[in-house]
């Protein structure tokens, strides 16, 4: 009887101990959500990519001329009203980069303000004249008094990209 009651004893021992780490195994699980993206130009990854304020800091150590390779994640402020041809992503701090298409070769969706998006391709300081700046500010939808008031060449962080993802709409 003794060996009986030892038995079972253990047994209940073992089984709560078993079942205590399936509680703990179970409470540690991460769960993984799925991002779908909207992919235009190369395909790219989402996998290594910095956020935008890091960005923001890569682009303040850069110096006119420099190049570096690099894919970031951001929000996009703005996008050219007529085509897509180029977008402008938030950097925070009121701080934004301009990105064209390599080779001219895809476009963005009109409508995607405020959406997040992945870009992969190269970051640079350049100096954008007067009359590109103008430019932009036209196909940006800006009215000609707006335009002329645009007098100096400006400082930007520019980018190149070569491929974008972009977060599908939640609809």
């Amino acid at each position: 009887m003794k060996k009986v009651l030892k038995v079972c004893l253990i047994f209940s021992l073992v089984f709560a101990a078993c079942k205590e780490n399936k509680k703990t195994e179970k409470n540690n699980k991460t769960t993984e959500v799925a991002v779908n993206y909207d992919s235009f130009g190369d395909k790219i990854s989402d996998k290594g990519v910095i956020n935008a304020k890091t960005m923001l800091e890569t682009f303040k150590s850069l110096k006119a001329g420099d190049t570096l390779s690099v894919k970031f994640a951001a929000t996009i402020n703005e996008v050219c009203s007529k085509k897509g041809c180029w977008m402008k992503l938030d950097l925070t701090d009121g701080t934004e980069t301009m990105v064209r298409f390599k080779d001219y070769g895809f476009f963005m969706p009109l409508d995607a303000n405020g959406r997040e998006v992945v870009v992969s391709g190269n970051a640079f300081v350049q100096e954008t004249s007067v009359k590109e700046l103008q430019h932009y500010a036209e196909d940006a939808g800006k009215t000609k008094e707006e335009i002329a008031l645009i007098t100096e060449s400006k400082i930007e962080f520019a980018f190149e990209a070569n491929g974008v993802l972009m977060k599908e709409s939640k609809e």
